[in-house]
């Protein structure tokens, strides 16, 4: 079997919101797949060994390291760093090695721009970003992209020159940009609120989130991360992207199971239940919350669909 090789610019170069998202999607349709993690802390920085198996579509692992400090070096560097390798599910062997650090760009705020498109109101008019980081652009750009009639973006972070970087690297888009100097202000008033921050506090009042609102929540990845408090667990309709990665790994969920302020089935759906339909936004009112916790099997969904695409580029 020959190994196709996907650089980042060869994943730059085939990768588009639609093809990711539906990518998703459409893995979703497929049975649940094993996944198996591990995750080795050194201080703050974490080293990541995801792994997945879809029937019917591949088998693959992720190995990537995630260091916070990055970038803020004095020559900047990407937080994550990642490589992906995918595995014919049928015989077992190689097929492809894909550059995880892009792939993990486009696969995580294509996870979130999905659960969106399936929870948030199609008529949201304003999304607040909290946190300027390096997945706060994709994350604007993939929301946008299934909410295309959001008429304002509203930009916060704690660091100035770190936000105004973002709103310059958003000033193509023909939606209004302004950078909000109050989270608690730009909460009360956003349609959509999507969090990607390095918190281990929550930073997101869930008493200020108004009624019908979606909120999209990326940053907290480890068992001592939270962004949100807990009168979100109070207030609002709880999703996730996959049971298996969230509920018992991620603060976001496991510190308020531990401490008896939700119970398990409180999370009311995973991706396998909002994309049959068997889960969804009850009504306009309700508050709902989406918990992006990754895992590998959305990097071999997004991977696999990626690699079709190359293959078909070139053939």
């Amino acid at each position: 079997m020959n190994v196709v090789t996907l650089s980042s610019a060869d994943v730059r170069k085939v990768a588009n919101w639609p093809l990711v998202i539906e990518a998703i999607r459409e893995g979703h349709r497929l049975p649940k797949a094993d996944i198996g993690d591990t995750f080795v802390h050194a201080g703050n920085k974490t080293m990541l060994v995801r792994s997945a198996y879809i029937e019917g579509l591949a088998a693959g692992v992720k190995a990537a390291t995630v260091v916070p400090d990055n970038p803020n070096r004095g020559e900047p560097l990407p937080s994550i760093h990642a490589q992906i390798m995918l595995f014919d599910s049928a015989t077992g062997e190689l097929s492809a090695l894909v550059d995880g650090t892009e792939v993990t760009a486009w696969k995580t705020a294509g996870d979130s721009a999905l659960g969106s498109a399936l929870l948030s109101r199609p008529d949201a008019r304003s999304l607040l970003m909290v946190g300027a980081g390096s997945m706060a652009e994709p994350l604007v750009r993939a929301h946008l992209s299934v909410r295309p009639e959001l008429a304002e973006i509203v930009l916060y972070n704690r660091s100035t020159p770190r936000v105004e970087r973002l709103a310059d690297a958003l000033s193509d888009l023909k939606q209004s940009v302004r950078i909000a100097s109050d989270l608690d202000d730009a909460v009360g008033e956003a349609d959509i609120i999507c969090c990607a921050t390095m918190t281990s506090e929550p930073v997101l009042k869930g008493a200020l989130v108004r009624p019908g609102a979606h909120v999209d929540l990326v940053g907290a990845y480890r068992a001592d991360m939270r962004e949100a408090d807990d009168d979100l667990h109070h207030r609002a309709s709880w999703f996730v992207d996959s049971f298996d990665t969230t509920l018992d790994h991620i603060g976001e969920l496991k510190t308020p199971l531990l401490e008896g302020i939700i119970e398990r089935d409180a999370v009311l759906g995973d991706l396998h239940d909002l994309v049959s339909g068997s889960a969804h936004r009850t009504d306009a009112d309700q508050i709902t919350v989406f918990k992006n916790g990754g895992g590998a099997h959305l990097d071999i969904m997004v991977s696999a669909a990626l690699v079709a695409a190359q293959t078909f580029e070139t053939s």
